[in-house]
């Protein structure tokens, strides 16, 4: 769980020496976000071995989180876009151009599945009768887990569309260059 958090806020860090020291570039941003990805996919894992009655629900937090991010940033480079931080949906502009957003999204989704980690280790006592007093901290962060998957969803959706214009396009110009 340690090493997790700690991963998280270095990943948090680099972003900013990055861009920072001028040192940003596209295979920084793709290895960023590939090892976000298998970050979270290791951890959604092990909470799959430990919430087995949740199961599907993981695995498809998991599946939406690595095909969301992969699209869109296939799409970004299809499109020739300068950064895969620019959109024009308003949705995915907000959380790319608010970085108290995208902060908030980001820091609530991760201590989700850090707090569902912790609660699978310790219950902590019982409270209001069965309920066991960790499982609290994860219910608080879940809507922020919930409404950051549905954004990977709005990012799907919109990088599918990028990439069937960018299909179009080239069929299009293919069929007047016969």
């Amino acid at each position: 769980m340690l090493c997790y958090a700690l991963s998280a806020g270095l990943d948090a860090f680099d972003g900013w020496a990055a861009r920072t020291y001028n040192q940003s570039s596209r295979f920084g941003a793709m290895l960023d976000q590939l090892t976000d990805r298998c970050a979270l996919l290791a951890l959604v894992m092990a909470l799959c071995k430990f919430f087995p009655d949740h199961l599907f629900l993981l695995q498809l937090s998991a599946v939406i989180d690595i095909a969301s991010h992969w699209l869109h940033l296939h799409a970004t480079d299809l499109s020739g876009a300068s950064s895969h931080k620019q959109s024009s949906n308003w949705l995915l502009n907000l959380y790319y151009t608010d970085r108290m957003f995208l902060g908030f999204m980001c820091g609530g989704n991760e201590a989700f599945y850090i707090l569902l980690y912790i609660r699978a280790f310790w219950a902590g006592p019982l409270i209001f009768g069965a309920f066991h007093f960790m499982s609290i901290f994860p219910l608080i962060a879940f809507p922020i887990a919930f409404v950051k998957s549905a954004i990977s969803v709005v990012h799907l959706y919109t990088a599918a569309e990028m990439v069937v214009a960018h299909d179009v396009k080239l069929r299009e110009n293919a069929q007047k260059a016969k």
